[in-house]
């Protein structure tokens, strides 16, 4: 019994046979046959292997083209997420009675951590990739407690109602008259 390997392809010319095509070459063999019959000559480097040729240099091409795009948005994401850093190391800082870090538990081996604030009557809480830890030096550092609370279920909203209550504080408690002057129009008939 012989085994599966050992029997030749089917295309594999046997011991004193002429090889038979496979199907891409009985498919290129008819189409030569038919353009040679229409009267249409091959030109010298108009073949099928030079219009690979031409196909493959154009793939290329597009590949190279589309690597230069991801580089660029490889560099793009991390300047954003450097500067992201870099912001919430000076919010940290503009609270430090409030933000401490403490080992993300859930992320595993890779020394993630969480930087919490404490902020508009909720906690907010980021998580720092391992590299961005050096920028948080002046925060506490804190093992993990089962008393911290979550974070809001939509943070981006509860930031957004924090920072318009801090807008509106700082608008009426620092106004002056020259200041309120400067941005309320002029009433009709004001001269």
């Amino acid at each position: 019994m012989s085994s599966p390997s050992s029997d030749p392809l089917p295309d594999a010319p046997g011991p004193g046979l002429p090889r038979s095509p496979g199907p891409l070459g009985r498919a290129t063999a008819a189409l030569l046959r038919v353009l040679r019959g229409r009267g249409t000559p091959l030109a010298p480097g108009s073949g099928p292997r030079h219009r690979l040729g031409r196909d493959l240099d154009d793939c290329r091409q597009e590949r190279e083209r589309w690597q230069r795009h991801a580089d660029s948005y490889e560099r793009e994401l991390t300047d954003a997420r450097r500067e992201r850093a870099h912001l919430l190391a000076w919010l940290a800082a503009l609270h430090p009675s409030s933000a401490v870090l403490t080992p993300d538990t859930g992320a595993g081996p890779d020394g993630a951590h969480l930087l919490r604030i404490d902020a508009g009557g909720g906690q907010l809480c980021w998580r720092l990739a391992p590299a961005e830890l050096p920028l948080f030096v002046h925060v506490p550092y804190a093992h993990p407690a089962a008393a911290d609370r979550p974070a809001p279920p939509d943070q981006a909203a509860h930031i957004d109602r924090h920072t318009r209550l801090l807008a509106m504080e700082g608008i009426l408690s620092g106004a002056t008259a020259e200041t309120w002057a400067a941005v309320t129009p002029p009433r009709p008939g004001d001269h």
